[in-house]
């Protein structure tokens, strides 16, 4: 074999690999992710989860530890803790945040050309010919797809890398929604168990009067059983609300991913007002800032590079390839050939589309998705429409409803029973009359605390319907 620089080959490998460096464009920088850092409260309460020192390089796998589940779990009194808590560790935040991480890394490479190939063939039986026996040849290609085909793939990749990161954002107003709804809807349930404790105390007090009556021969053994038949019936209605509670805590600890049984504890007092904006007020702010509907925007600017792509499959794909064989110096000098030379070859491949249905049909495809994005569009449109409507509606019927029961009806149904009592006591009044006042007000006092309910969910829907807090939310701190 000749003993000379193998000046051709060292040319051909660098400019091939510079083909692949030359014509690699930065792919588009993503918007950093940070998943909420875990509350100071919880931090004092329980083992917390181990946190990436940080994701400005995105480009790292990063894992987070388990949390530990806590042995004996602490009540938590404050809504504010209870939302770093779900935000910190609810499973599907998590999993959307990971992958983004994943469609963002994919971003980055998606666009880039197909790695340089090196091969090298050892012939068993060397070819002979003139200017030596060949035993090996080793060559380098490079595939070189239509460069705007990349560029559309690699802004495929970026708009549905942001999809996820705008479907994240959704999932955290989803959860924050989910946790402020089951805290009101508690909220509702303590006020029905301590109504009914204090009317089930109410009850107790009657039936002893009545009791005490019938001693002195004023009323009848018939009130007592009225009493007790009533005391039965409330006693039933406790043990629904107990069952209520526990199921709707359950719920509560579900999105906080705490134990199902660890207590949660809400205010005695909630006060919730009117939003101060209108249903198409609410509805402008959604439309510019719920990220649900910038997700689906966001798709369709994806699918809509996917038509490119399609566009772009059917354009031929170049491939370069150097090639160079080793020979032996085994003949005699010639005059004729360079005894020993290694010969060398430069190669080019096209590909040849000539599957013209499969094209049209990869580019069908990608126009119906594409479409179907945009439906998607119209149809976000129209719920977000009906959906802040309906909420906005029913915040109103219960302000209503609870300014209707706290100034005017619940003042007026207090007084009656307790003129009721004074005169049942006097005997002026049948023990059925008090009892009527008794089932009033327990109902109207229910209706109250489930109208102030319905207002502060209605307010967290519409919350989370805005996409940003634009509304005062109802909070309330236990009284010491």
């Amino acid at each position: 074999m000749a003993d000379r620089p193998k000046s051709i080959l060292w040319l051909a490998l660098p400019m091939l690999l510079a083909i692949g460096c030359a014509t690699d464009r930065p792919t588009r920088r993503m918007a950093t992710l940070r998943p909420p850092a875990p509350p100071q409260a919880a931090q004092a309460r329980s083992t917390p989860a181990v946190m990436p020192a940080s994701f400005q390089d995105n480009t790292a796998v990063e894992e987070r530890i388990p949390t530990e589940v806590v042995p004996a779990p602490i009540a938590i009194s404050s809504l504010t803790e209870l939302e770093g808590i779900a935000l910190y560790r609810n499973p599907a935040i998590n999993r959307l945040y990971r992958e983004y991480q994943a469609a963002a890394a994919r971003s980055r490479y998606v666009g880039k050309l197909p790695d340089p190939r090196v091969g090298a063939n050892f012939f068993g039986d060397p070819i002979e010919t003139a200017a030596g026996s060949q035993r090996a040849s080793m060559n380098i290609s490079q595939m070189l797809p239509w460069l705007k085909k990349l560029g559309a793939e690699e802004q495929r990749a970026s708009f549905e890398a942001l999809a996820i990161r705008a479907e994240y954002e959704a999932e955290r107003l989803k959860v924050l929604a989910g946790v402020r709804s089951a805290w009101y809807r508690l909220y509702v349930i303590d006020r029905q168990i301590h109504i009914a404790e204090e009317n089930q105390r109410l009850l107790e007090s009657l039936i002893e009067l009545a009791n005490a009556r019938i001693e002195t021969g004023a009323a009848s053994q018939a009130d007592v059983l009225l009493g007790t038949l009533e005391l039965s019936q409330l006693e039933e209605r406790l043990l629904i609300y107990y069952r209520q509670r526990t199921a709707v805590e359950a719920e509560l600890n579900r999105l906080a991913a705490r134990p199902a049984n660890t207590p949660v504890i809400v205010p005695a007092e909630l006060a919730a007002e009117l939003p101060p904006l209108s249903a198409e007020e609410i509805l402008q702010i959604a439309l510019g800032n719920q990220p649900e509907i910038e997700a689906i925007r966001l798709r369709m600017q994806a699918s809509l590079w996917g038509v490119e792509v399609a566009r772009f499959s059917r354009r031929p794909e170049l491939t370069l390839s150097a090639s160079y064989f080793f020979t032996d110096d085994n003949r005699p000098p010639s005059t004729i050939v360079d005894v020993g030379e290694d010969p060398w070859a430069l190669g080019v491949q096209l590909s040849l589309p000539l599957g013209r249905e499969k094209y049209d049909a990869m580019r069908n495809e990608a126009n119906w998705k594409h479409r179907a994005t945009r439906d998607s569009l119209d149809a976000a449109y129209q719920r977000y429409d009906a959906m802040v409507l309906e909420l906005v509606a029913e915040a109103r019927r219960a302000a209503e409803t609870a300014t209707l029961y706290r100034e005017t009806i619940l003042p007026q149904a207090r007084q009656t029973l307790a003129a009721d009592q004074e005169g049942y006591a006097t005997g002026k009044i049948e023990f059925d009359r008090v009892i009527r006042g008794y089932r009033s007000l327990l109902t109207l006092e229910l209706g109250y605390h489930q109208a102030v309910g319905d207002l502060s969910i209605a307010i967290a829907r519409l919350q989370e319907a805005a996409g940003d807090d634009v509304l005062p939310m109802p909070r309330a701190a236990v009284p010491q």
